[in-house]
C-alpha cells in the first residue's frame, strides 16, 4: 500500500476539497449531517471570521494515490492561553478512512504544529472558540446528528485510544418527548415564580425586534457559562459575526427571554425546528434551490433542537428554567412538535441536565474531547 502524504492546504480548490471531504466519507451513511458549506468558507477566512484576530490555524489533507482520505485543523487560540492560562493546540475537522496509518499521520501534522510554537498538548475536536462544534461521539452512532453537533464513526474512538489519547471533558445530549399536557402545579408553580422575582416574559412582533437582543443574550452567556472549564468571553466582532451567520434560521417564536424589574435580561433560551434532514437533502447548500428544504423543515417538523440557554447566576436554582419549558412548550404544542433535542451540554453543567429529568428525556448522545501530553508521549 502506497505511502500517506500529508498536504498543507494552500488554495481555494484544495480549501474547497477540505470542506468538502466529510459529504464523500459519509455518503451512504444516513445520520451524518452536513454542515452549511458557506458558512464553513466563512469559517476559514480571516477576513470574515473575527476569531482570528486572536487566533491561527493551518489545515491539513491526507493524500493516498492521490486520492484525499482524511483532513484536519490545527489551531492555536491564544486568547485561551492568555486569560486562562491553558497552553494547547485544538485540532479539530478530524475525518479519516478507516486507517490508522492515516489518522496517525494528521495527529503528527498536528503534534508538528504545536512543537513549532512550543506547545505540549493537544486537544480535540476542538472548534476555534467554544461557540464552534466540539466533542467526538462516543454514543449514539445511530442517531441522527444535529446542525450544531458533530457526526462521526464509531472507529474513530478506537483510533483515539490506540495512539494513546485520554478523554478531556465529556458532553451529554437528551431527547425529550413532549408531553401531551403540562401538569396544572407546574403551570401555577410558573406563574408563582414570575410574581414573586416581578419577571416579564418578553414578546417578539416581529422578527427584527430580536436583533436589539443580540447583543444582551451573548452577555447573558458569558455570566452564565464563565464557571465551565476553558470559556473565554466573546469578543463584540463575534458577537456580529454569529448574529449575521445564525439568526437568519431563527424563529422569533422560538426564542424566549425572561427580564426583571428593570429590564434587565435574566434568562433566554433559543430553540429552533430541526434543519438536519434539510441540509441532507441540500448537501449543505442553500443556494440555489437548498432554502426550500429549510423553508419546508420551518412549516413541517415534529422534531425542534435546543441551541442555548442562558440564565443569569442570580436567578438560578429559583424555578426558572421550568418557565423557560413552559413557554418552550406552549410553542412546540401549536406548532406541531413533539420532540426536542437538547445541544451538547458539558457533563459537568448539572443545573441545565435536571430540568430535562423532570420529563420524559433519554440520554441518546455522549461526546468528548481527547488530549494527549506530547512530551509525554516522547518519554514513552
Amino acid at each position: 500500500m502506497n505511502k500517506i502524504i500529508i498536504k498543507e492546504v494552500r488554495s481555494k480548490k484544495e480549501l474547497s476539497d477540505f470542506i468538502k471531504y466529510p459529504l464523500r466519507l459519509y455518503r451512504d451513511n444516513p445520520y451524518y449531517v452536513p454542515p452549511i458549506i458557506e458558512g464553513e468558507k466563512s469559517t476559514w477566512n480571516r477576513k470574515k471570521n473575527p476569531a482570528f484576530y486572536y487566533s491561527d490555524f493551518r489545515l491539513f489533507l491526507a493524500l493516498r494515490d492521490q486520492k484525499i482520505v482524511g483532513r484536519v485543523a490545527a489551531i492555536l487560540n491564544r486568547k485561551e492561553a492568555e486569560e486562562l492560562g491553558v497552553k494547547k493546540v485544538r485540532f479539530g475537522w478530524f475525518d479519516f478512512i478507516d486507517d490508522l496509518e492515516v489518522s496517525k499521520a494528521l495527529i503528527e501534522s498536528v503534534i508538528t504544529y504545536a512543537g513549532e510554537n512550543a506547545i505540549d498538548r493537544i486537544e480535540g475536536p476542538m472548534g476555534i472558540t467554544n461557540l464552534d462544534k466540539a466533542g467526538m461521539l462516543t454514543l449514539g452512532f445511530d442517531q441522527l446528528a444535529t446542525m450544531v453537533g458533530l457526526y462521526n464513526f464509531p472507529y474513530y474512538v478506537e483510533h483515539m485510544e490506540r495512539m494513546g489519547f485520554e478523554e478531556e471533558k465529556k458532553w451529554v445530549e437528551y431527547k425529550i418527548k413532549f408531553p401531551e399536557k403540562l401538569p396544572e402545579k407546574v403551570l401555577k408553580f410558573n406563574d408563582v415564580i414570575l410574581k414573586k422575582y416581578g419577571l416579564n416574559l418578553i414578546k417578539f412582533r416581529r422578527k427584527k425586534d430580536i436583533l436589539s437582543y443580540v447583543s444582551p443574550i451573548f452577555k447573558l452567556l458569558d455570566v452564565t457559562y464563565r464557571e465551565l472549564s476553558t470559556y473565554t468571553p466573546i469578543t463584540k466582532e463575534q458577537i456580529h459575526a454569529y448574529k449575521k451567520k445564525y439568526f437568519g434560521f431563527v424563529d422569533k417564536e422560538y426564542i424566549v427571554c425572561i427580564e426583571n424589574k428593570v429590564q434587565e435580561l435574566v434568562a433566554f433560551a433559543i430553540t429552533m425546528p430541526s434543519y438536519s434532514r434539510a441540509l441532507q437533502k441540500s448537501g449543505g447548500k442553500i443556494f440555489p434551490f437548498g432554502w426550500l428544504h429549510f423553508l419546508r423543515a420551518r412549516k413541517i417538523n415534529d422534531t425542534a433542537n435546543f441551541y442555548l440557554i442562558g440564565v443569569h447566576p442570580d436567578y438560578q436554582k429559583k424555578g426558572i428554567t421550568s418557565i423557560i419549558f413552559k413557554e418552550i412548550y406552549k410553542v412546540f404544542k401549536k406548532k406541531g412538535i413533539k420532540f426536542l433535542e437538547t445541544n451538547p451540554e458539558l457533563e459537568e453543567n448539572k443545573e441545565i441536565q435536571l430540568l430535562w429529568q423532570q420529563y420524559d428525556a433519554t440520554l441518546h448522545k455522549k461526546r468528548a474531547t481527547y488530549s494527549l501530553d506530547i512530551k509525554k508521549e516522547k518519554m514513552a
